[in-house]
């Protein structure tokens, strides 16, 4: 079945749930609309459809290969990319202080790349990734010769981290830069897992690169961020000389073997310092904040898309006499069939609208503003912990709904399912993003900034719970049992902190974060039910489908807040 990209919800959430009018207008200055929004959505629909699904199988089939020293992509990519870049979408997904559309733009397309071809939108956006940390920490000189090549696609990014020793262990990096007299550094070492480390894709590829230089304080304290390019640039700031990076291997990957991941060995390769001497995990925290929101947005879309191929399979087949319903009616009407495929829409809907209001508070802090800032920094590991998590579950349910078909790879189901699962580890597995939610969003401020969060929530509760309606009063009162568990778990987190229980704290870190998210997913619902009931009086078949999305996911996710509360409040029960 073909991908219907979901252009009509983002034009619902922008203008009945988020005031996207009034977001575009104070960080553009006027210079979009939601029209304008719509107006780039629709023929980045079409390409993802019509271009980019059509290498997505290929690239599993056949995926990427090492000739000559040179990684050669799967069949149709290079064409693929020429009509991406041609199209100008490289430039459109840029960051804006490089030239390109907000956040909310960006991410959408991100979520319609993802599902169309899931490999081929990885090199994308980590390029966005690597054009925002050479715009926040790099020099004048660095930004004119890198930013515009990459901002055009001419030119790609990676982010170089792991290395065989040191996985999300950075402190154990042994990569070393040393430095020349010209204010070069020659950077050696090895890194893995490195995606689309190497390709024929473009003429150039930007690596960022953290090492260690020497005599610098032992631990991350010790780490700088460097630029070393596959191709060092001329005087002209064309590509020239090849520079001392090989990839020497490529991972043989569960997913996404379309993406090549590479093994990249540097041998006295030309780096270039990125920002402060010993600074270079901030400096990479730009790209690494931006890549964990758009794991959590790629997974959206791979999760949108099993679930369009669920919903069309579950429509067509007919299988088994369906109870109460005359002979011929198709599985959809199964109950369970039903059950399955409305509690991945309701979620879907709730994954959408939590990382377009993310995206929302992305634009202001880049802006400029503190608080928005501030919020950003909160729902990021949620936006990247839940999303990747919940997707899987969705992947998971379109599988089951196919039946034997979901477990054969003609019909095309199960590759979603093999690329969605790395997910919840790309950019930081699920208790990694957990750790930093409890320690630095939690604890730190003495849960500060959860407690606005919840009493915006609990604003909206209330006022849902005055309309009158049976689903809204149901909802409402969902939420109010879920948002007093949630306020219960975190004071007693907190406690286990302060009293010397950190292990008891952490142990319930993912459950605690899953809470959160389905809190924060309630919450757009609480929204998009309000619109949907204020659109003419909840009438129409979209309002319907809504209000019944909102019914399926309080019952079915909201249901879940409470089981998780009990495990997170269990403390630390495993094997020593």
């Amino acid at each position: 079945m073909s991908y219907t990209p979901p252009i009509n919800e983002y034009e619902f959430l922008l203008r009945r749930v988020m005031n996207g009018a009034e977001h575009l207008a104070d960080v553009t200055n006027g210079e979009y609309d939601i029209d304008d929004v719509v107006a780039i959505l629709r023929p980045a629909a079409k390409l993802a459809a019509e271009v980019l699904q059509d290498t997505n199988v290929s690239g599993d089939r056949v995926a990427a290969r090492i000739e000559n020293g040179q990684v050669v992509t799967a069949p149709g990519m290079r064409e693929a990319y020429a009509k991406f870049t041609g199209a100008g979408w490289s430039s459109v997904g840029a960051p804006v202080q490089a030239g390109g559309a907000p956040r909310i733009v960006s991410a959408a397309l991100t979520e319609l790349w993802s599902a169309a071809n899931p490999a081929f939108a990885m090199c994308s956006g980590l390029t966005q990734g690597a054009v925002a940390a050479i715009s926040w920490s790099g020099t004048p000189e660095q930004k004119s010769v890198y930013l515009e090549p990459m901002v055009e696609g001419r030119w790609t990014g990676t982010m170089n981290l792991t290395e065989p020793q040191a996985g999300t262990d950075l402190a154990a990096i042994r990569t070393l830069a040393r430095p020349q007299d010209d204010q070069t550094w020659r950077v050696s070492g090895q890194k893995i897992y490195i995606s689309w480390g190497d390709h024929d894709l473009t003429e150039n590829i930007v690596h960022l690169v953290l090492a260690r230089t020497p005599d610098a304080p032992a631990g991350v304290r010790g780490l700088s961020l460097f630029i070393v390019p596959k191709f060092l640039p001329d005087a002209d700031g064309r590509p020239g000389h090849a520079n001392g990076v090989t990839p020497i291997a490529l991972e043989h990957k569960m997913g996404i073997k379309g993406s090549p991941t590479c093994v990249l060995q540097y041998e006295d390769a030309t780096g270039f310092l990125l920002g402060e001497l010993n600074q270079g995990l901030p400096a990479m925290f730009v790209m690494m904040n931006l890549s964990r929101l758009g794991a959590g947005i790629w997974a959206l879309g791979i999760a949108d898309r099993a679930h369009q191929a669920a919903h069309h399979y579950a429509h067509h087949r007919v299988q088994g006499r369906v109870l109460d319903e005359p002979e011929g009616t198709p599985i959809a009407r199964h109950p369970d069939v039903a059950r399955l495929l409305s509690s991945s829409a309701g979620i879907i809907t709730a994954m959408r609208g939590l990382m377009l209001q993310t995206s929302i508070h992305l634009d202001r802090a880049f802006a400029g503003d503190a608080e928005s800032f501030e919020l950003t920094d909160f729902l990021t590991p949620v936006v990247k912990g839940w999303l990747t998590e919940e997707a899987i579950g969705i992947t998971s349910d379109a599988v089951q709904v196919h039946g034997g078909a979901g477990f054969i790879e003609d019909t095309g189901v199960a590759q979603y399912y093999r690329d969605v699962r790395i997910a919840a580890i790309y950019e930081g597995t699920t208790a990694i993003q957990a750790n930093d939610f409890l320690g630095r969003k939690i604890l730190r401020d003495r849960a500060g900034t959860a407690s606005r969060v919840l009493d915006m929530i609990e604003t909206d509760v209330r006022h849902l719970a005055e309309a009158e309606h049976p689903v809204a009063v149901t909802t409402s009162e969902r939420m109010t049992r879920s948002l007093a568990s949630i306020r219960d778990v975190t004071v007693l987190l907190l406690d286990h902190a302060a009293e010397g229980r950190r292990r008891d704290a952490y142990a319930g870190g993912v459950p605690y974060l899953k809470m959160w998210g389905l809190v924060l997913g309630g919450w757009i619902h609480v929204r998009t039910l309000q619109a949907a009931l204020d659109t003419r009086d909840g009438t129409s078949d979209q309002s319907h489908r809504r209000i019944a999305e909102a019914n399926a996911y309080g019952a079915h996710h909201l249901s879940r807040v409470a089981a998780h509360a009990q495990s997170a409040s269990a403390g630390e029960t495993g094997y020593r």
